[in-house]
Parts: C-alpha cells; sequence; structure tokens
C-alpha cells in the first residue's frame, strides 16, 4: 500500500532516490539543485517559502515525489494569481497557505510529478489533492509542468496556459551565420550592427564553464545579478553560496557568460545546460553599454547552442523584443485545484477567457517572424 509523506528538508530523501525518478535532463528538478536552493539561504518563510515536499512511498521504496512548498504569499511563482487572492479576501476567505508544486523563482516548464511510472504519477496526484483539501488548503497548483504530465491531470483542476519565447535550431545550422541566413534581411543587419557595438566597445567575451569557473568569476556573476534587482527595487533570493553549489555539484550544467572590458569582467549572464536545451537564467551589468544585454543573453546562448549541438534555448520569461532576434512564441501550462467547488467553477470561466486570449496573442506573435521562410507552429515545450 502506498504512503504519502511530507518532507521539510531534501535532507530527508537521498540524492539517489530522488533523481532516480526523472532523466536528468532539466537540472532544474535535480535533488542538487533543489536541495541547494534549501541549504544556501535562498527559501525562507518569511520571503513565502516554505519546503513541504511530496513523497509516495510503496513500502521502503520512493516511487513518486514532487517539489512542493507551503506559500504564504505568491512571489517567486511567475504563474500570476494575486487576482484570486484579491477575489478569496473580498469573499472573507483565506487564499493563503496555499500548496505549490513548483522550482522557487525558475519559470521553465520541466517534470514536476516525478514517478518511477504512469501509475505512480496518477496515484501521486490523487494523494495530493486529497492532502491538499484533508488539510483544508485553499487551492493545490502545479506550475510550468510539460504538456505531457497534463494529461494525467483530472479535469476538476483548472487549466491556464502563457506565452514565452524560444530559439530553435530549425534547420541543422551550423554556424551563427547560417542562423542570420535564415533571417529577414533588415533581422539580420539589426543583429549584426547589435553585436559590432559590443565589439567597437572593446568589450571580449568570455564563457566559463562550472568546472572551469573561480570563485571571482562566480562572485562576479552574482554581484551582476543583485545590480538588476537592485535596479527594480526588489530583493535578490539567491546567495553566493548558492552559485558556489551549483559549480561544485552540477559542473556540467553551469555555464557564466562574462563580458570584460580593459581586463575586468563588467557584465555577465548563467545559463544552466539540460540534455537537450539551454536554459538562460540571469543577468547583470555595472557599465551599460549598447548590445551588451542581447549580446550576453541571447547571442551568446544561441553560440553555445550551434557550438555544443544542443537543440531548444530558453532564455527567460517574457519579453516580445525576443522574437526579432530569432525567439518564436511557445506556451506554457499550469493546473491549479481550487478546493472550494463553487469558487472553482467561478474560476473556471475566468481560465477559459485567459487561454484563449494568450492562443491569440501567440498567433499574433507568430505573424511577426523573422524568418524569411514560414515556420510552422512552434510546439509547447514537451
Amino acid at each position: 500500500m502506498s504512503t504519502l509523506r511530507l518532507i521539510g528538508s531534501l535532507t530527508e530523501i537521498s540524492e539517489h532516490d530522488w533523481n532516480s525518478l526523472h532523466d536528468g535532463s532539466n537540472p532544474f528538478v535535480r535533488h542538487e539543485f533543489l536541495f541547494g536552493l534549501e541549504q544556501t539561504g535562498c527559501l525562507k518563510p518569511r520571503w513565502g517559502w516554505t519546503a513541504l515536499h511530496a513523497a509516495l512511498y510503496d513500502g521502503a521504496e520512493l516511487i513518486a515525489a514532487a517539489p512542493a512548498y507551503l506559500k504564504s504569499n505568491s512571489h517567486g511563482e511567475f504563474v500570476f494569481d494575486h487576482a484570486w487572492a484579491h477575489a478569496y479576501a473580498r469573499a472573507g476567505l483565506d487564499y493563503y497557505p496555499k500548496w505549490l508544486i513548483a522550482v522557487p523563482y525558475t519559470p521553465v516548464t520541466g517534470p514536476r510529478l516525478l514517478a518511477r511510472n504512469d501509475q505512480a504519477r496518477a496515484q501521486l496526484i490523487a494523494v495530493l489533492q486529497a492532502e491538499s483539501s484533508r488539510r483544508q488548503w485553499s487551492s493545490l497548483h502545479v506550475n510550468f509542468l510539460p504538456e505531457s504530465e497534463t494529461a494525467a491531470i483530472p479535469p476538476r483542476w483548472l487549466a491556464r496556459s502563457d506565452v514565452q519565447f524560444h530559439w530553435r535550431n530549425r534547420a541543422a545550422w551550423h554556424s551563427f551565420e547560417d542562423f542570420l541566413g535564415a533571417l529577414e534581411s533588415k533581422k539580420r543587419k539589426n543583429i549584426r550592427q547589435e553585436r559590432e557595438q559590443v565589439r567597437r566597445a572593446g568589450i571580449f567575451i568570455r564563457t566559463v564553464s562550472g568546472r572551469e569557473a573561480s570563485d571571482d568569476d562566480l562572485a562576479a556573476m552574482h554581484s551582476f545579478y543583485c545590480a538588476t534587482f537592485a535596479e527594480k527595487g526588489n530583493h535578490p533570493a539567491l546567495t553566493l553560496e548558492f552559485f558556489r553549489h551549483l559549480a561544485r555539484t552540477m559542473p556540467e550544467h553551469l555555464l557564466l557568460v562574462l563580458a570584460e572590458r580593459k581586463g575586468r569582467a563588467i557584465a555577465g549572464a548563467l545559463f544552466l545546460r539540460g540534455g537537450d536545451t539551454l536554459y538562460g537564467r540571469y543577468w547583470g551589468a555595472e557599465e551599460n553599454h549598447p548590445g551588451l544585454h542581447f549580446e550576453c543573453c541571447y547571442y551568446q546562448g544561441i553560440e553555445i547552442c550551434l557550438r555544443e549541438n544542443i537543440a531548444v534555448f530558453e532564455p527567460g520569461a517574457q519579453g516580445e523584443h525576443k522574437i526579432a532576434r530569432g525567439f518564436l512564441p511557445v506556451l506554457t501550462h499550469s493546473r491549479h485545484y481550487i478546493d472550494d467547488e463553487r469558487i472553482s467553477a467561478a474560476l473556471r470561466s475566468w481560465c477559459e477567457e485567459e487561454t484563449a486570449s494568450v492562443l491569440r496573442y501567440r498567433e499574433s506573435a507568430m505573424r511577426h517572424s523573422p524568418y524569411r521562410e514560414p515556420i510552422a507552429d512552434h510546439p509547447a515545450r514537451r
């Protein structure tokens, strides 16, 4: 008989047991990444994050699990439900705490319902829903799950979608010039001009793997990351020790792109590599130069993909400006269980209208494709 255990820290599950539930192609659901967030001061209850992972056991064997957190706010999730929280408050009800299955601060599609097989995954969903109801939490959410997992979610749950912009190697391009050759002339010219601006500014780009990164490299990247948050008046959640942890425990996944001028680093972008996908995550700079953000965050990412035969590049959430640079709209998915059936029914029509709007937006964005040849509908990440 299967038993659900709620885990307050991944110290209670071995790295081997957790990682055996997925194929390892998505770095963000690896035990090392999630455990690192917990152990290096990135997750704090006062910031709204309390780890409460779900682990399903058949006897002593772990057969399914989900990275889960009890949330006291909606910060750091990237699936925006503030309107739902306000609606609950107007009705005199508590929306928080809610239970969230996600990777903190990471709007990246990937496995969420980790399981040995489909039967174990179905069991996991059923016990998660039952446990959420038993504890009288308002809701249970699964953010940025792959389309392949959505079929396992019961129809009682609400479906939401959004759009991100991803690059894909569409024609077995081997070089950046091959990629540029597929673009319309005006877009091709604009990209060349942006890259030339960086070169003329005397900026040298250095790509560093996790194995090669020195502590000075990691400290510089973290300072750039913090500067980006400071500019926007936000608190940087990730610590320098977390960056060091990634370099130490996931060196084959970590990549830094550092921009140097006059012998010192002035900007940087942090990437994580998956099985067939490069993920752009964090960026910052202490000097502003035309084209530098695009060079570090987009063009260098494309260069890495072409050089290392990586099929897909996800540079992060949002940003219509990415379209002109070769990134096309892709659907992302989330699923939401609202315990109160009356509220769930009221929100269902809202979600359906939102999804219709998202689909219209994706269709409109596709019409601005920068490619010379028509592009087939860009599929959701699976």
